[in-house]
């Protein structure tokens, strides 16, 4: 399975995967390649991070409160599949 075939992780998944890969490179064992390996991943998973933190704020500033005192969703487009 290739990067582009895999599903995306969720918010959490990366969040829990990049704090590990923080701890790996922070320990000081690691050698330059897999160093270097784990920085890439790093940056793909804190841009996944980063857009669903986007979409999160995006839909909260869409809650609007209604006069009656109610609610109002509105959806909204998003490129994440593009």
């Amino acid at each position: 399975m290739d990067d582009k075939t895999k599903p995306t992780p969720s918010f959490e998944d990366a969040l829990t995967r990049l704090e590990t890969i923080v701890e790996s490179m922070e320990s000081g064992d690691v050698p330059l390649a897999e160093l270097l390996a784990k920085f890439e991943e790093g940056n793909g998973l804190l841009k996944i991070c980063e857009g669903r933190l986007k979409e999160a704020e995006l839909k909260i500033e869409q809650l609007k409160k209604q006069k009656d005192g109610s609610i109002a969703f509105s959806p909204f487009e998003t490129n994440r599949g593009a």
